[in-house]
């Protein structure tokens, strides 16, 4: 019974000098994964204030856009209900909710201005607060 390799009679068991290559070789990958873990975070960080705004604008304009939508299907599925004319009130109303939407969403874009009417309005209502 001798044991030539000296492994303790194990025959699975790694050698001395195989134990110090596996430990060099983990103490490598070690490294190698901190300093990929350091890449990914440097990549990864917060958005910038600009892009925070850009983000809350998208998210306005899709709101803005689909709530138009919503609300012209709604009334004219109950003009439908009301009125007995199923598809057609439905069909013109998500037409002008959609026509609506659009509008909206420019509007918020600062893409469209505001109709002479409505600065008009804005105009007197700044007079009449200064002046009396």
């Amino acid at each position: 019974m001798n044991d030539p390799d000296r492994t303790g009679g194990q025959p699975n068991s790694p050698a001395t000098g195989d134990e110090g290559r596996l430990g060099a070789r983990l103490n490598a990958l070690g490294a190698r994964l901190a300093a990929r873990q350091a890449e990914v975070a440097e990549r990864v960080k917060e958005p910038s204030e600009e892009e925070r705004r850009g983000r809350s604008l998208a998210f306005r304009l899709a709101t803005e856009f689909v709530a138009g939508i919503l609300v012209g299907g709604a009334i004219g599925w109950f003009f439908d209900g009301w009125l007995g004319t199923s598809p057609w009130g439905l069909i013109v109303f998500v037409l002008l909710g959609f026509a609506a939407g659009v509008l909206n969403s420019l509007r918020s874009a600062g893409l469209v201005q505001e109709s002479a009417i409505e600065q008009a309005r804005e105009a007197r209502r700044s007079e009449t607060a200064e002046g009396g």
